[in-house]
């Protein structure tokens, strides 16, 4: 699938920022996720809607060193080594299959997770497609699913990614005791989905374990910067932050790039709280804002900037996570 013409985002600037996330230990804070009828407040000042990426004097995040093993338990150890040494993304537009995983952190935190993947056929339990993609962890909001945004989704599996999606306990659509604080516990549960996906025998030899992202949509949002705290795993090269913004202790540990997307008319998360993260970011990092856009219809496919937001995105996870240097040159980062 080829990428659609879009302005060039902005990636400029010798200083660098990042934004952190909680390691998937829970944090004791408890965010401030607004539901649909609350707004988060900020004092960041307003900025123009260019998008503009920080860059750290370098093509792209380092190659990930052997880490000391996953936060949040779940044994130590080097990632399994890499199949290829990537310099480009795939070329090849992929069928998207789909598999549903039962996966659980305990009676109390079932997490159903949808995985997308590149296939052989299009379907449900299609075969793997021959090659070893990187995996990215996708984080659904408040009172949602993990297809909700299917269609941006499986547009990066074509691309070469395999998305796991999981369906959070507290937070996910019809959840039996909704709790909007409970988000902050999602962090966790999303990087144990990411070792469990790592495990599953059907993937074996056609993941890319030293190659791990993290996206989300509002509460998602906060919840893939909740991944990057301090002491968070070296595998974890980028995130991208949509219509959401930052969570205590996020933006810390080692270094890796993130994208924030949001839109200048947010009634949900106001743009001034997704700014306020994003200056709290030291890493390489990028702030796409869509002039006169809401929360997120900018993720359908036929709404006004979704061609632009699935450019931008896929641009970004070719460079973070196969060192793609034609992605980063359109993403046109100046260093």
């Amino acid at each position: 699938m080829a990428a659609a013409a879009v302005a060039p985002v902005s990636l400029c600037g010798v200083r660098t920022a990042a934004v952190r996330e909680p390691e998937s230990r829970p944090s004791t804070a408890v965010p401030s996720v607004p539901s649909k009828h609350e707004a988060v407040r900020s004092g960041a000042r307003r900025r123009g809607p260019a998008a503009r990426f920080g860059g750290g004097g370098g093509g792209g995040p380092p190659p990930p060193p052997p880490p000391p093993g996953p936060p949040g338990g779940g044994g130590g150890g080097a990632p399994p080594p890499h199949a290829v040494s990537h310099a480009a993304a795939p070329a090849t537009t992929f069928p998207v299959g789909i598999r549903l995983l039962a996966f659980s952190r305990g009676p109390a935190r079932p997490l159903p997770t949808t995985v997308w993947y590149p296939a052989l056929y299009p379907g449900r339990d299609a075969p793997v497609a021959a090659g070893r993609f990187p995996v990215v962890v996708y984080s659904h909001g408040l009172h949602s699913l993990p297809g909700a945004h299917a269609e941006i989704v499986s547009r990066w599996v074509a691309a070469g990614f395999v998305v796991a999606a999981p369906a959070y306990p507290r937070t996910r659509k019809d959840a039996r005791r909704f709790s909007r604080a409970d988000v902050r516990n999602q962090p966790a549960d999303a990087w144990y989905v990411v070792r469990k996906v790592l495990a599953v025998p059907i993937f074996a030899g056609h993941l890319d374990a030293g190659r791990i992202a993290a996206a989300g949509h509002s509460a998602g949002g906060y919840t893939t910067a909740g991944l990057f705290t301090a002491g968070h795993d070296r595998r974890l090269r980028g995130g991208i932050v949509i219509a959401g913004a930052g969570m205590a202790g996020a933006f810390s540990g080692p270094r890796a790039a993130l994208l924030f997307i949001h839109g200048t008319a947010d009634p949900t998360v106001p743009i001034e709280a997704a700014r306020a993260a994003y200056d709290r970011v030291n890493w390489p990092k990028a702030f796409l804002a869509l002039k006169g856009q809401d929360h997120g219809a900018y993720l359908t496919p036929g709404q006004p900037d979704f061609t632009r937001v699935l450019a931008t995105t896929l641009d970004f996870l070719r460079w973070t996570l196969y060192d793609d240097l034609a992605a980063r040159g359109r993403l046109t980062l100046t260093t």
